[in-house]
């Protein structure tokens, strides 16, 4: 991914008639808030401060999207990949017309997007795989999209503990219909498993 070159954003989308017309392979990164969406995305990129524009205000219910610069976007010079940076989940204090806002947008773009092959979902390896979790795990089952379940921030837990995390996480998927049956284990801080989940990246647009 770093071999692409600069990354951009192309726009954030607030509702379903925004989308950009269909080109590129998309791969979609979606969690808890704070679980360390914007830095994954920063370091499998190589571009600090990419995603940090889906933190301004007024973009933190949207779809962000962002592709690798020098190329024109015409169907005979598309970018090899799409990267979507989907709105967090589980504010404690979220009103419920945000949650249904979300959880609307969301299954609309899962079950409606031919060109997006998989969402990543991030799990704080801190905390491991909570309530939300398992909502936003629901919702991805019942649009039959295929998702990967991806540990963040495990230079913050013990080194033992990080083996007995991903065998947790597993066993929370066994009976999950779209789930991938592989964990990957990552630290954005200490650049860890990244090059584990470039290669699911491209494994998930090259099947």
């Amino acid at each position: 991914m770093k071999a692409h070159g600069n990354w951009a954003f192309v726009k954030g989308v607030p509702s379903m008639e925004f989308l950009p017309p269909l080109g590129p392979p998309e791969i979609a990164f979606a969690g808890r808030s704070n679980v360390g969406k914007s830095s994954l995305i920063n370091a499998l990129t190589g571009k600090n401060g990419l995603a940090r524009t889906s933190n301004t205000p007024g973009r933190t219910q949207e779809l962000n999207f962002f592709v690798p610069e020098g190329f024109s976007g015409a169907m005979d010079n598309l970018p090899p990949l799409a990267i979507v940076d989907m709105p967090g989940y589980g504010y404690a204090k979220a009103p419920i017309e945000m949650v249904e806002r979300w959880t609307e947008l969301v299954f609309e773009y899962m079950r409606g997007r031919v060109t997006l092959k998989r969402i990543f979902l991030l799990i704080d390896a801190r905390h491991g795989v909570k309530q939300n979790d398992l909502d936003a795990m629901k919702l991805m089952d019942k649009a039959a999209m295929s998702y990967q379940l991806v540990l963040t921030k495990t230079d913050k837990i013990k080194a033992p503990a990080i083996p007995r995390m991903i065998d947790e996480t597993l066993d929370k998927i066994k009976k999950s219909p779209a789930a991938y049956p592989e964990v990957i284990a990552t630290s954005s801080e200490k650049s860890r498993g990244l090059d584990d989940l470039r290669e699911a990246i491209a494994k998930a647009i090259n099947p």
